[in-house]
C-alpha cells in the first residue's frame, strides 16, 4: 500500500537534534500517527564508527559523509516505493542536512528537537544499552550548527512528556503542511 501521499506536500520527516534529545521517539510517534515507515540513522552507521563512538570519539564530519548519504538514498527509495518515511537522524551539521536534501531529492520537513543540557544529559545517563555514551554530549552540542533561516525547520520543545511532545509536533507538522498548500506549494513533489 502506497503511503506516499499521506505527508504530502511533504515527503519525509526528519526529527534531529543531539543525541538523547527525543529523536527515536518522536520519530517512532509520528511514523505510528501517520501509519508511515520508521527509519533511525543510527541503524545506517558503519561497524567502525560505532565503534569510535562507543569508545568516546566523536565522527569528523568527513566521516560522517558517507553515513548522510546512504541516508539520501535510503529516503529516495523508499519514496520511489511510494513509501512515506520519518527519520530519527542527529543532523546536527548545516552540510548534512544540505547533503540530506540533495541527496535524497525529496522535499523534507525537518523537526529541530530543543531542550536544556541538564534533561538532555539525565535522559542520556538514564539510558541503557546504546553505543553512543553520555560523555559525547558536549562534542554534540559543539558540533550543532543550529537550523536558523532554514525554512523546511521547525522547533520542538522536548520538555513536556511524550505524548504532549508527539501532540505538538503532529499540530506543527499539520499547520506547516496547510501553509505549504496555500502557498501552492503542493505541486513541488509532482516532479521530484
Amino acid at each position: 500500500m502506497s503511503t506516499a501521499g499521506v505527508l504530502a506536500p511533504v515527503q519525509a520527516i526528519v526529527t534531529m537534534g543531539v543525541s538523547g534529545s527525543g529523536k527515536s521517539l518522536l520519530a517512532r510517534g509520528l511514523a505510528e500517527h501517520y501509519g508511515v515507515r520508521y527509519l533511525d540513522a543510527d541503524d545506517f552507521h558503519s561497524p567502525q564508527a560505532r565503534a569510535r563512538m562507543a569508545s568516546g570519539q566523536p565522527l569528523t564530519d568527513e566521516m560522517r559523509k558517507p553515513w548522510v548519504a546512504a541516508l539520501g538514498a535510503a529516503l529516495r527509495e523508499h519514496a520511489d516505493q511510494g513509501e512515506a518515511v520519518v527519520l530519527a537522524f542527529s543532523g546536527l551539521r548545516a552540510a548534512h542536512r544540505a547533503q540530506l536534501r540533495s541527496g535524497s531529492g525529496l522535499r523534507l520537513l525537518f523537526l529541530f528537537l530543543q531542550g536544556e543540557p541538564e534533561l538532555i544529559a539525565e535522559r542520556l545517563r538514564a539510558r541503557a544499552g546504546h553505543f553512543m555514551p553520555p560523555s559525547l554530549l558536549d562534542s554534540q552540542f559543539e558540533a550543532l550548527q543550529a537550523p536558523e533561516g532554514e525554512p523546511d525547520v521547525l522547533p520542538v520543545d522536548i520538555a513536556p512528556p511524550p505524548a504532549q511532545m508527539i501532540a505538538a509536533a503532529v499540530e506543527a507538522i499539520e499547520a506547516y503542511r496547510a501553509a505549504a498548500i496555500s502557498a501552492g506549494d503542493g505541486d513541488r513533489t509532482a516532479s521530484n
